[in-house]
C-alpha cells in the first residue's frame, strides 16, 4: 500500500487522484469510527444510525432453512408411530361396523337406496325451479 502511494505521488493525474482518495479516507466517518449524520458538521450524531434488521430477533442469515412443520420422523419414533396407526385403524374399523349396522337397521325399517336417490333428484329439481322463480322476481322488481 505504501509503495502504491509512492508510485502514485510520482506525478501527474495519479498523484492528484491519490491525494483525493487520501482526503476521502480521512474525512470518512467509517474510517474514524464515529457516528455522524450527513447533515451535521463535525459533531457526533445524537442517536446511532438505524439498523437494517430488527433488534429483537437474532437469526443467522447463513443458516439452513428450518420448516415450522415438524417432520414425522422427528416427532415420533417408529414404534410410537405404528402404535398410533394401529389405534386409528381400530377406530376406523369400529366406525365402519357401526355404519354397517345403521344401514342394516334402515333397510329393515323399509328404506331403500333407490327411494333415497329419487328424493335427492326431486330436491335438486325443486331447487332449480325455485332459483328460476327468484331470478324472475328479481327482474320484475
Amino acid at each position: 500500500m505504501q509503495r502504491e502511494k509512492e508510485v502514485a505521488r510520482g506525478g501527474g493525474f495519479g498523484s492528484v487522484l491519490q491525494g483525493a482518495l487520501d482526503k476521502l479516507e480521512q474525512a470518512s466517518p467509517l474510517s474514524r469510527g464515529s457516528h455522524q449524520s450527513p447533515g451535521t458538521r463535525g459533531g457526533p450524531s445524537p442517536r446511532p444510525p438505524p439498523r437494517r434488521t430488527p433488534t429483537g430477533t437474532q437469526r443467522n442469515c447463513n443458516a439452513r432453512f428450518k420448516s415450522p412443520v415438524p417432520s414425522p420422523k422427528t416427532c415420533q419414533s417408529d414404534a410410537a408411530n405404528r402404535e398410533t396407526l394401529q389405534c386409528e385403524m381400530e377406530e376406523l374399523k369400529g366406525k365402519d361396523l357401526a355404519l354397517d349396522q345403521e344401514i342394516a337397521q334402515l333397510l329393515a325399517e323399509g328404506f331403500s337406496p333407490e327411494e333415497l336417490d329419487r328424493h335427492i333428484t326431486l330436491l335438486h329439481e325443486y331447487n332449480d325451479i325455485k332459483d328460476v322463480g327468484q331470478m324472475l322476481m328479481g327482474r320484475l322488481a
